[in-house]
C-alpha cells in the first residue's frame, strides 16, 4: 500500500552506509546529535545525504510568516537529504535531531554515486525511494493545504495501519504500534497538541480506537477495516 508520511519499507541504512562495502569502510563515521540539534539548515551546501542509525530527524521549512512546517519525521533506516542525489547543490529545507541520541551516517554524494554506478540494483532501489519519496510528499502537502485537521488526522491514522498495524490473534482487532509522540503527531498533520487531544479523545468516546503513548487499538474488527 501507498504510504502518504512514511517510507520504512525500504531500509535505507543497510542499503547505502559506506560500512557495508569494504572500500568505503575507512571513511564511515556517524554523528551523534543530542535532541533540537540542527544537523543542516536552510541554505546550506547539499553535498551529503544522511542515513538514520538511531533516533528520529524531523525535516521542514519556515514559512513566510515564520511559522515552521513539519514535512516528514523520519526514524530509524531512513534516508533525507536525497535531493543532493539528483544534483540540487543547495537545501531548502532543514533536518532537526528530535531524539536525545539520533545517530547519523552522513555519507558523500561521490560515494552515493559510486555505489549506484557499480550496483544496478541498488541504483534502480535508489531512485525507486525517491519516486515514492516525492510522491508522498506532494499528496501530504494538498491534505494540508485543502483538508480540515479532522479530516487529515483521520488520514494519518489510515497511514499508521498501513505502515505499524496488525491483527490481533486473539481479538481480531488491528494494533498499532508506532515511533510518534503527540508532539510529533501535531507537526504532521499541522494542528496544534490541545486540537490532536480533542479528536483523538473524541474518537475514543465513540468508540473507534482506544490509545495510550506510542499504541493505538482499532475497536473495530479487522475484516471490516479492510473491506
Amino acid at each position: 500500500m501507498n504510504s502518504l508520511w512514511f517510507c520504512q519499507q525500504t531500509n535505507m541504512f543497510s542499503l547505502l552506509c559506506p560500512h557495508k562495502f569494504k572500500e568505503y569502510y575507512k571513511e564511515h563515521q556517524l554523528d551523534v546529535y543530542k535532541n533540537k540539534d540542527y544537523i543542516y539548515f536552510e541554505e546550506d551546501a547539499a553535498h551529503k545525504v544522511y542515513l538514520i542509525a538511531k533516533g528520529k530527524v524531523k525535516i521542514g521549512y519556515y514559512d513566510e510568516q515564520g511559522n515552521e512546517v513539519v514535512k516528514s519525521i523520519l526514524s530509524k533506516g531512513e534516508l533525507f537529504g536525497e535531493k543532493a542525489i539528483l544534483g540540487i547543490e543547495v537545501h531548502n529545507e532543514f533536518a532537526q535531531s528530535v531524539d536525545s541520541k539520533t545517530t547519523i551516517c552522513p555519507v558523500s554524494i561521490d560515494t552515493v554515486h559510486d555505489l549506484m554506478r557499480d550496483n544496478k540494483t541498488l541504483s534502480v532501489k535508489v531512485y525507486k525511494f525517491l519516486g515514492l519519496r516525492f510522491k508522498k510528499l506532494e499528496r501530504r502537502l494538498q491534505l494540508l493545504l485543502f483538508k480540515d485537521a479532522k479530516t487529515r488526522l483521520n488520514e494519518f491514522l489510515n497511514e499508521l495501519k498501513e505502515e505499524y498495524g496488525y491483527c490481533c490473534p486473539e481479538t481480531g482487532l488491528i494494533v498499532v504500534e508506532h515511533p510518534y509522540t503527540q508532539k510529533d503527531i501535531a507537526s504532521l498533520i499541522a494542528t496544534s497538541r490541545p486540537t490532536l487531544n480533542v479528536l483523538m479523545n473524541e474518537l475514543q468516546q465513540n468508540r473507534v480506537l482506544s490509545f495510550k503513548r506510542n499504541k493505538i487499538i482499532f475497536e473495530m474488527l479487522a475484516s471490516e477495516h479492510f473491506s
